[in-house]
Protein backbone atom coordinates (compact mmCIF):
# COMPACT_ATOMS: atom_id res chain seq x y z
CA UNK A 1 0.00 0.00 0.00
CA UNK A 2 1.41 3.47 -0.41
CA UNK A 3 -0.02 6.82 1.38
CA UNK A 4 -0.24 10.07 -0.98
CA UNK A 5 0.84 12.77 0.86
CA UNK A 6 -0.30 15.77 -1.51
CA UNK A 7 -3.60 16.00 -2.83
CA UNK A 8 -3.20 14.88 -6.77
CA UNK A 9 -5.07 17.97 -7.53
CA UNK A 10 -3.87 21.22 -5.81
CA UNK A 11 -0.75 19.35 -4.44
CA UNK A 12 -1.98 20.94 -0.57
CA UNK A 13 -0.85 17.81 2.04
CA UNK A 14 -3.51 18.15 4.47
CA UNK A 15 -6.51 16.14 4.30
CA UNK A 16 -9.93 14.66 6.51
CA UNK A 17 -11.26 11.72 6.78
CA UNK A 18 -14.77 11.34 4.19
CA UNK A 19 -15.70 7.93 4.55
CA UNK A 20 -14.59 4.19 4.57
CA UNK A 21 -15.92 1.82 1.97
CA UNK A 22 -15.76 -1.95 1.10
CA UNK A 23 -14.85 -3.89 -1.96
CA UNK A 24 -17.76 -5.58 -2.72
CA UNK A 25 -16.09 -6.79 -6.07
CA UNK A 26 -12.92 -8.28 -4.97
CA UNK A 27 -11.29 -8.45 -1.76
CA UNK A 28 -14.16 -7.26 1.25
CA UNK A 29 -11.40 -5.54 2.85
CA UNK A 30 -12.15 -1.79 3.54
CA UNK A 31 -10.23 1.80 2.10
CA UNK A 32 -10.09 4.53 3.45
CA UNK A 33 -11.75 8.10 1.52
CA UNK A 34 -10.09 11.13 1.83
CA UNK A 35 -10.77 15.28 1.13
CA UNK A 36 -8.56 17.51 0.55
CA UNK A 37 -8.64 20.36 3.10
CA UNK A 38 -7.90 22.75 0.42
CA UNK A 39 -9.87 22.30 -2.48
CA UNK A 40 -12.03 19.36 -1.46
CA UNK A 41 -10.93 16.78 -3.72
CA UNK A 42 -11.77 13.27 -2.65
CA UNK A 43 -9.28 10.24 -3.21
CA UNK A 44 -8.67 6.86 -2.06
CA UNK A 45 -5.48 7.43 0.45
CA UNK A 46 -3.71 4.82 1.51
CA UNK A 47 -4.39 2.80 -2.13
CA UNK A 48 -2.33 -0.60 -3.51
CA UNK A 49 0.53 0.47 -4.98
CA UNK A 50 0.30 0.19 -9.14
CA UNK A 51 2.48 -3.07 -9.59
CA UNK A 52 -0.06 -4.81 -6.73
CA UNK A 53 -3.73 -3.23 -7.76
CA UNK A 54 -3.81 -6.02 -10.55
CA UNK A 55 -5.11 -8.88 -7.96
CA UNK A 56 -8.10 -6.20 -7.34
CA UNK A 57 -9.26 -6.99 -10.92
CA UNK A 58 -9.00 -10.63 -11.10
CA UNK A 59 -12.47 -11.60 -10.72
CA UNK A 60 -15.02 -13.03 -13.09
CA UNK A 61 -18.29 -10.71 -12.26
CA UNK A 62 -15.45 -7.49 -12.98
CA UNK A 63 -17.49 -6.58 -15.76
CA UNK A 64 -14.97 -4.17 -18.06
CA UNK A 65 -12.39 -6.66 -18.18
CA UNK A 66 -14.35 -10.27 -18.54
CA UNK A 67 -17.81 -9.20 -20.54
CA UNK A 68 -19.55 -11.61 -17.89
CA UNK A 69 -23.33 -11.76 -17.81
CA UNK A 70 -23.24 -13.52 -15.19
CA UNK A 71 -26.16 -12.11 -12.60
CA UNK A 72 -29.10 -9.91 -13.33
CA UNK A 73 -26.96 -6.54 -12.68
CA UNK A 74 -24.61 -7.93 -14.99
CA UNK A 75 -27.04 -8.33 -17.65
CA UNK A 76 -28.12 -4.76 -17.58
CA UNK A 77 -24.97 -3.68 -18.30
CA UNK A 78 -25.12 -5.51 -21.44
CA UNK A 79 -28.23 -3.91 -22.52
CA UNK A 80 -27.40 -0.77 -21.85
CA UNK A 81 -24.10 -0.90 -24.06
CA UNK A 82 -25.77 -1.79 -26.71
CA UNK A 83 -27.58 1.78 -26.44
CA UNK A 84 -24.58 3.64 -25.42
CA UNK A 85 -21.81 2.31 -27.86
CA UNK A 86 -24.31 3.86 -30.38
CA UNK A 87 -24.11 7.37 -28.55
CA UNK A 88 -20.44 7.24 -27.99
CA UNK A 89 -19.83 6.43 -31.74
CA UNK A 90 -22.29 9.46 -32.94
CA UNK A 91 -20.48 12.20 -29.99
CA UNK A 92 -17.33 11.07 -31.76
CA UNK A 93 -18.36 11.63 -35.16
CA UNK A 94 -19.93 14.84 -34.09
CA UNK A 95 -16.42 15.98 -32.87
CA UNK A 96 -14.08 15.10 -36.23
CA UNK A 97 -14.48 13.53 -39.56
CA UNK A 98 -13.60 9.90 -39.42
CA UNK A 99 -9.97 10.01 -39.03
CA UNK A 100 -7.59 8.09 -36.09
CA UNK A 101 -8.90 7.18 -32.98
CA UNK A 102 -7.04 6.27 -29.56
CA UNK A 103 -9.28 4.27 -26.36
CA UNK A 104 -7.15 4.39 -23.41
CA UNK A 105 -8.39 1.82 -20.95
CA UNK A 106 -10.29 -0.29 -23.81
CA UNK A 107 -11.21 -3.04 -21.72
CA UNK A 108 -13.04 -6.04 -23.95
CA UNK A 109 -12.54 -3.61 -27.38
CA UNK A 110 -16.35 -3.45 -27.61
CA UNK A 111 -16.45 0.59 -28.40
CA UNK A 112 -13.22 0.01 -30.70
CA UNK A 113 -15.20 -2.34 -33.13
CA UNK A 114 -18.28 -0.08 -32.87
CA UNK A 115 -16.16 2.93 -34.06
CA UNK A 116 -13.83 0.71 -36.70
CA UNK A 117 -16.89 -0.54 -38.36
CA UNK A 118 -17.45 3.13 -39.15
CA UNK A 119 -14.27 3.02 -40.70
CA UNK A 120 -12.68 4.97 -38.12
CA UNK A 121 -8.41 3.99 -37.84
CA UNK A 122 -8.24 2.29 -34.32
CA UNK A 123 -5.95 1.96 -31.37
CA UNK A 124 -6.51 0.47 -27.79
CA UNK A 125 -4.62 0.42 -24.76
CA UNK A 126 -5.46 -2.06 -21.78
CA UNK A 127 -2.88 -2.47 -18.84
CA UNK A 128 -5.15 -6.12 -18.10
CA UNK A 129 -3.70 -8.97 -20.26
CA UNK A 130 -6.72 -10.85 -19.90
CA UNK A 131 -8.86 -8.07 -21.31
CA UNK A 132 -6.36 -7.23 -23.32
CA UNK A 133 -6.50 -10.56 -25.08
CA UNK A 134 -9.88 -10.59 -25.42
CA UNK A 135 -10.00 -6.94 -27.07
CA UNK A 136 -7.50 -8.61 -29.79
CA UNK A 137 -10.25 -11.10 -30.70
CA UNK A 138 -12.79 -8.42 -30.73
CA UNK A 139 -10.67 -6.17 -33.37
CA UNK A 140 -7.80 -7.05 -34.32
CA UNK A 141 -4.07 -7.32 -33.58
CA UNK A 142 -3.73 -3.18 -32.39
CA UNK A 143 -4.13 -3.46 -28.82
CA UNK A 144 -1.38 -2.61 -26.45
CA UNK A 145 0.16 -2.88 -23.40
CA UNK A 146 0.58 0.67 -21.27
CA UNK A 147 3.74 1.13 -22.34
CA UNK A 148 2.97 2.22 -25.65
CA UNK A 149 1.80 5.24 -23.88
CA UNK A 150 5.42 5.91 -23.39
CA UNK A 151 6.98 5.87 -26.81
CA UNK A 152 8.65 8.59 -28.39
CA UNK A 153 8.20 8.50 -31.96
CA UNK A 154 4.00 7.43 -31.42
CA UNK A 155 1.21 8.60 -33.88
CA UNK A 156 -1.06 11.47 -32.84
CA UNK A 157 -4.71 11.27 -32.85
CA UNK A 158 -8.08 13.24 -33.55
CA UNK A 159 -10.01 11.60 -30.61
CA UNK A 160 -8.86 9.83 -27.33
CA UNK A 161 -11.61 7.84 -25.28
CA UNK A 162 -11.17 7.03 -21.81
CA UNK A 163 -14.34 5.56 -21.09
CA UNK A 164 -14.34 5.40 -17.04
CA UNK A 165 -10.41 4.94 -17.08
CA UNK A 166 -9.22 8.23 -15.52
CA UNK A 167 -10.02 7.32 -11.91
CA UNK A 168 -7.78 4.46 -12.30
CA UNK A 169 -4.59 6.34 -12.90
CA UNK A 170 -1.93 6.20 -10.47
CA UNK A 171 -0.37 9.36 -12.02
CA UNK A 172 -2.52 11.54 -13.14
CA UNK A 173 -0.17 14.55 -14.04
CA UNK A 174 2.02 11.78 -16.20
CA UNK A 175 -1.12 10.56 -18.08
CA UNK A 176 -2.52 14.28 -19.35
CA UNK A 177 1.01 14.56 -20.43
CA UNK A 178 0.79 12.02 -22.20
CA UNK A 179 -2.47 13.19 -23.68
CA UNK A 180 -0.98 16.28 -24.89
CA UNK A 181 1.68 14.49 -26.46
CA UNK A 182 -0.75 12.07 -28.68
CA UNK A 183 -3.60 14.49 -29.42
CA UNK A 184 -3.46 15.87 -32.64
CA UNK A 185 -3.40 19.78 -33.25
CA UNK A 186 -7.53 20.74 -33.05
CA UNK A 187 -8.05 17.26 -31.66
CA UNK A 188 -10.12 16.41 -28.78
CA UNK A 189 -10.14 14.14 -25.44
CA UNK A 190 -13.28 12.41 -24.56
CA UNK A 191 -13.03 11.85 -20.75
CA UNK A 192 -16.21 9.67 -18.68
CA UNK A 193 -15.97 9.47 -15.14
CA UNK A 194 -18.19 8.74 -12.24
CA UNK A 195 -19.22 12.28 -10.34
CA UNK A 196 -19.72 11.82 -6.75
CA UNK A 197 -21.15 15.20 -6.17
CA UNK A 198 -24.46 13.75 -7.48
CA UNK A 199 -27.64 13.20 -5.70
CA UNK A 200 -27.21 8.89 -5.94
CA UNK A 201 -23.65 9.33 -4.64
CA UNK A 202 -25.42 11.45 -1.67
CA UNK A 203 -27.72 9.13 -1.37
CA UNK A 204 -26.09 6.07 -0.59
CA UNK A 205 -22.72 7.52 0.86
CA UNK A 206 -20.28 4.34 1.18
CA UNK A 207 -22.39 1.96 -0.46
CA UNK A 208 -22.89 3.86 -3.83
CA UNK A 209 -20.75 1.48 -6.53
CA UNK A 210 -19.50 4.31 -8.44
CA UNK A 211 -16.60 4.21 -5.28
CA UNK A 212 -15.45 0.94 -6.27
CA UNK A 213 -12.89 0.85 -4.29
CA UNK A 214 -9.68 0.17 -4.36
CA UNK A 215 -10.20 -0.07 -8.23
CA UNK A 216 -11.32 3.63 -8.50
CA UNK A 217 -8.38 5.85 -6.54
CA UNK A 218 -10.20 9.08 -7.53
CA UNK A 219 -13.87 10.52 -7.02
CA UNK A 220 -14.06 13.33 -8.98
CA UNK A 221 -16.51 16.34 -9.34
CA UNK A 222 -17.00 18.42 -12.11
CA UNK A 223 -14.75 21.56 -10.19
CA UNK A 224 -12.13 18.72 -9.54
CA UNK A 225 -11.82 17.53 -13.47
CA UNK A 226 -11.76 21.27 -14.89
CA UNK A 227 -8.98 22.23 -12.40
CA UNK A 228 -6.64 19.40 -13.19
CA UNK A 229 -7.09 19.62 -16.91
CA UNK A 230 -6.48 23.62 -16.66
CA UNK A 231 -3.51 23.18 -14.32
CA UNK A 232 -2.07 21.01 -17.67
CA UNK A 233 -3.02 23.33 -20.22
CA UNK A 234 -5.85 21.69 -21.28
CA UNK A 235 -10.13 23.19 -21.46
CA UNK A 236 -13.02 22.19 -20.97
CA UNK A 237 -15.29 22.49 -24.21
CA UNK A 238 -18.91 20.78 -22.69
CA UNK A 239 -20.12 18.21 -20.03
CA UNK A 240 -22.27 16.06 -21.33
CA UNK A 241 -24.57 13.00 -19.39
CA UNK A 242 -24.51 9.73 -19.26
CA UNK A 243 -28.24 9.13 -18.00
CA UNK A 244 -28.15 5.28 -17.89
CA UNK A 245 -25.25 5.23 -15.24
CA UNK A 246 -27.38 6.77 -12.64
CA UNK A 247 -29.53 3.50 -12.99
CA UNK A 248 -26.85 1.05 -13.21
CA UNK A 249 -25.18 2.32 -10.12
CA UNK A 250 -28.31 2.72 -8.04
CA UNK A 251 -29.08 -0.76 -8.82
CA UNK A 252 -25.32 -2.02 -8.14
CA UNK A 253 -25.48 0.14 -4.74
CA UNK A 254 -28.63 -1.40 -4.03
CA UNK A 255 -27.27 -4.64 -4.17
CA UNK A 256 -24.37 -4.07 -2.09
CA UNK A 257 -26.65 -2.38 1.01
CA UNK A 258 -29.03 -5.66 0.81
CA UNK A 259 -31.89 -3.50 -1.09
CA UNK A 260 -34.12 -4.39 -4.64
CA UNK A 261 -33.78 -3.45 -7.71
CA UNK A 262 -36.94 -1.55 -7.98
CA UNK A 263 -35.44 0.79 -5.29
CA UNK A 264 -32.54 1.23 -7.52
CA UNK A 265 -34.48 2.10 -10.74
CA UNK A 266 -36.08 4.78 -8.00
CA UNK A 267 -33.13 5.87 -6.91
CA UNK A 268 -31.62 6.45 -10.66
CA UNK A 269 -34.96 8.35 -11.83
CA UNK A 270 -34.61 10.59 -8.48
CA UNK A 271 -30.88 11.18 -9.71
CA UNK A 272 -31.24 12.32 -13.09
CA UNK A 273 -34.24 14.64 -12.40
CA UNK A 274 -32.14 16.66 -9.71
CA UNK A 275 -29.31 16.75 -12.29
CA UNK A 276 -31.87 18.14 -15.09
CA UNK A 277 -32.19 20.86 -12.49
CA UNK A 278 -28.36 21.05 -11.16
CA UNK A 279 -26.07 21.54 -14.08
CA UNK A 280 -23.15 19.13 -13.63
CA UNK A 281 -24.70 16.63 -11.18
CA UNK A 282 -25.21 13.81 -13.19
CA UNK A 283 -24.06 10.39 -11.72
CA UNK A 284 -21.86 9.91 -14.83
CA UNK A 285 -20.60 13.10 -17.30
CA UNK A 286 -18.47 13.09 -20.16
CA UNK A 287 -15.85 16.13 -20.67
CA UNK A 288 -14.55 16.73 -24.11
CA UNK A 289 -11.31 18.63 -23.82
CA UNK A 290 -8.84 20.30 -26.18
CA UNK A 291 -6.02 22.16 -26.11
CA UNK A 292 -5.66 25.66 -24.36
Amino acid sequence: MEKLTACPVCKNNAFSDFLTCKDYTASKESFNLVTCNACKFVFTNPRPKQDEIGRYYQVENYISHTGTQTGLVNKLYHFARKFTLKQKLKLVNSLSKKGSLLDIGCGTGNFLQVVKNDNWKVTGVEPDPAARKLAIETCGENIHEEAFLNQENINKYDIITMWHVLEHVHELDKRLQQLKKLLQPGGRLIVAVPNCASKDAAHYQAFWGAYDVPRHLYHFTPKDIKKLFENNLFEIEKILPMKLDAFYVSILSEKYKGGNMLSGIWQGLRSNLHAANNFGTYSSQMYIIKHK
